[in-house]
């Protein structure tokens, strides 16, 4: 007992000193997370919009697909990106393998399911209630699209933030097209795998902190925005 509770104060002690090794594999987590994020969002997000507003030629199917795809093995995807990336593989000229490049494509193919699924769902319901109006103003698609992400933005960020979770607790995937480089493609969730394995519990500690953290600070501002947004458009709705 005593033996731990040193381990967990020398964690804290990492953590409040910014500990170098510490805040590097900090620092890459939230670069790799929030860069596929952003592209995942710019991709996901008018994807759902389209699928919840336009019925075409395979749309079905591609949300069959999204929907699949939202529980994907993280190894399976990290193999995938493997096989494209290799020497032999397709994308192998282009070198990205054991990069921060190649972890960041990793993750948009996890998270971008998620994003595109939930957004779609946010958004059809969104314009259900608003169907009648749009068709008596003949607004157009994309203008419909606009409006949409624009009234379930409050929504949408949950979704987002959603996504993120996911991306920064990912391990797998990472691992595989990462490597998981010392100073290079280190991530907090490969880092705390193998500082266990090297019994370097103090670290894996200190990041598994930072972890539980960021997974309670991104399910507090879930429902702050829920609530904020569930409160916004009850007020709408009484006026």
């Amino acid at each position: 007992m005593a033996e731990n509770s040193n381990i967990f104060l020398e964690s804290i002690y990492l953590i409040v000193s910014f500990n170098r090794d510490l805040m590097e594999i900090i620092g890459m987590s939230m670069y790799v997370s929030i860069s596929a994020l952003l592209i995942a969002a710019s991709v996901g997000l008018p994807l759902g919009a389209l699928l919840a507003t336009r019925s075409f030629f395979g749309s079905k199917v591609i949300s069959i697909f999204v929907n699949a795809f939202m529980g994907m093995p993280p190894v399976v995807a990290g193999l995938i990106i493997y096989m494209l990336l290799s020497r032999g593989g397709p994308l192998g000229l282009l070198g990205l393998l054991y990069t921060t490049s190649a972890m960041i494509i990793a993750q948009c193919i996890l998270i971008l399911p998620i994003i595109a699924a939930l957004s779609r769902q946010v958004i059809e319901d969104a314009n259900r209630e608003y169907n009648l109006l749009f068709l008596s103003l003949r607004i157009d698609t994309f203008t419909r699209i606009k409006t949409l992400l624009i009234e379930c933005r409050f929504s949408l960020i949950t979704v987002l933030l959603a996504g993120f979770g996911r991306a920064i607790a990912e391990v797998g995937a990472v691992m595989i097209v990462g490597g998981n480089i010392e100073h290079s493609t280190r991530t907090m969730t490969t880092s705390i795998q193998m500082e266990i394995s090297k019994g370097n519990l103090e670290l894996a500690m200190a990041l598994g902190i930072i972890l539980l953290f960021l997974s309670l600070s991104i399910n507090i501002l879930m429902n702050i925005f829920k609530t904020y947004f569930q409160n916004t458009n009850g007020v709408s709705r009484d006026e």
